[in-house]
């Protein structure tokens, strides 16, 4: 499994392009619209799009890949957010190009896409269907867990207590992983478990 980590442009999420084979791929979170540029210059055809949650930071790029014929996934307790208030993207004048969802997931489904097998963590906290998914020895965490943080819990549908929950959640996963987050740097979850300041181990 590759993996190409795309940082923003401005203000957006970090997003994922995983392959298997090189030549077809899924996106984590596209937030940008030439997220599909970017799987184009690795000779990349989108497949699939895996999102962790709703807001438009980690889901501006979707419309793009629609539009190449791009399925596109997410959790099941966030399908009714993603053109919902808590989007984000009505507080700040922005509007998400019309897409359509291919399927939900529900928590501790696996889906085998493109070759790769990802394991659907529900995480709620950051929003109220936040999704983490696993496959191999990565954790893609979206704004859950992030390198000695957690995401914010301020949002129409976010709950502190529910964040912790769902990063001890993540901690009780057997062994280690590298976690890949929605911003900021990569860190590991044995770093997390020792050294995160707002959810201890």
């Amino acid at each position: 499994m590759q993996i190409y980590k795309i940082y923003p442009v401005g203000f957006a999420a970090n997003s994922y392009i995983l392959t298997s084979d090189g030549k077809t791929c899924i996106v984590i979170d596209p937030a940008q619209p030439r997220i599909a540029e970017e799987c184009k210059k690795r000779g990349l055809t989108p497949q699939y799009a895996l999102l962790t949650h709703c807001h438009y930071d980690h889901i501006g790029g979707c419309g793009a890949l629609f539009d190449e014929g791009c399925k596109i996934l997410c959790g099941e307790a966030e399908k009714d957010l993603i053109f919902g208030d808590d989007n984000r993207a009505i507080f700040h004048g922005i509007t998400i190009p019309h897409f359509e969802l291919s399927k939900t997931l529900k928590d501790g489904e696996e889906v085998t896409l493109c070759g790769i097998t990802f394991k659907a963590v529900a995480t709620p906290g950051h929003t109220r269907g936040g999704m983490c998914y696993v496959a191999g020895g990565t954790i893609f965490s979206g704004d859950t867990l992030f390198c000695r943080s957690i995401g914010r819990t301020d949002f129409a549908t976010s709950s502190y207590p529910a964040i912790v929950q769902s990063v001890k959640k993540l901690y009780a996963l057997p062994g280690d992983y590298t976690v890949m987050c929605g911003h900021g740097e990569d860190t590991t979850l044995n770093a997390e478990r020792r050294f995160n300041p707002y959810v201890k181990n």
